[in-house]
């Protein structure tokens, strides 16, 4: 009986070891960057929530891959999962060669609803490209990844997006805002609709928001052409946000022709992060690797 805590400990160990490894630096330590360094667009104040963020993990020459990622965190437009939907995921990234951008983006609980938190998003990939040699990376390989209500964010980013202005005093303004590629982590995306996360709707738009603008904001519908190639994963168990709206998403990509791959595993409940423990779907992060190897982005320059 005296065994029985060496074995207690083993296997916890064991199972933690998937976890623990995303907490090894790989790249460099991350820096913090304000969008807008003279006052964010719609601004209500000059408090630290009235500043969108980038936390910024980078890595050396001789590892990067010369792609990189804004990563936008869920918590239905009114918190922000920073760590497993945030740092864990950059820390992810970095370990096999790929810069992350932690989007720190306005939320209903800093006070802020549509359009700031797509304002904030634009922003960041725009900033990104602008200084995409400064970060190590080709500004034709950024990409936009996000979690539940960042995942709809990160739709938002995909179907929503301007080629810059040319003549704009800013020069980040005068690049494009459109991500070359999209990763959507149990997303909501529909709005208005019986399998809608009504808490982020309501966050996003309010109570009675106009119905053009809902429209607008249910992204399955905004698909074109135009819109980057993307990855999605989803759990048949998700009670949160369920599944439907990913296969939405994916099914109006394959209407419009756009490269696509989507993952449905049965376990899991919502906001896994990367799902380590989950068996079956903790696979998912390798399915994403496997997925950026075969687009080339992780090919060095």
């Amino acid at each position: 009986m005296r065994s029985t805590p060496i074995v207690a400990i083993t296997w916890v160990v064991a199972w933690l070891a998937p976890i623990l490894i995303v907490f090894v630096s790989y790249g460099q330590e991350p820096q913090t960057e304000l969008l807008w360094p003279q006052g964010a667009p719609l601004a209500k104040g000059d408090r630290p929530e009235d500043k969108p963020r980038l936390i910024i993990y980078l890595l050396s020459s001789d590892k990067a891959v010369g792609t990189g990622v804004v990563v936008c965190p869920g918590g239905g437009y009114g918190a922000l999962a920073m760590d497993h939907e945030g740092h864990q995921i950059a820390q992810w990234f970095n370990s096999f060669g790929v810069a992350a951008f932690i989007l720190d983006y306005r939320h209903r609980n800093k006070g802020y609803m549509h359009p700031a938190p797509m304002l904030d998003v634009q922003r960041a990939i725009r900033l990104v490209r602008a200084r995409a040699e400064g970060f190590g990376i080709k500004p034709d390989r950024i990409g936009v990844m996000g979690f539940s209500a960042g995942g709809h964010l990160a739709s938002t980013a995909a179907t929503h997006f301007d080629a810059g202005q040319p003549d704009a005093a800013d020069p980040i303004d005068r690049v494009s805002c459109r991500p070359d590629f999209a990763i959507l982590c149990y997303p909501v995306i529909m709005f208005g609709e019986e399998a809608t996360h009504r808490g982020s709707q309501r966050n996003l738009v309010g109570d009675n928001p106009d119905p053009e603008l809902v429209r607008s904001l249910s992204n399955e519908k905004q698909v074109t052409p135009q819109t980057p190639p993307t990855f999605l994963f989803h759990t048949d168990e998700d009670k949160g946000v369920p599944s439907e709206n990913s296969v939405s998403f994916y099914l109006a990509l394959r209407k419009a022709g756009v490269p696509a791959e989507l993952h449905i595993f049965e376990k899991g409940r919502h906001g896994l992060g990367l799902a380590a423990g989950t068996v079956g779907t903790e696979l998912w992060p390798q399915a994403l690797h496997a997925w950026m190897k075969n687009r080339g982005l992780l090919d060095r320059p």
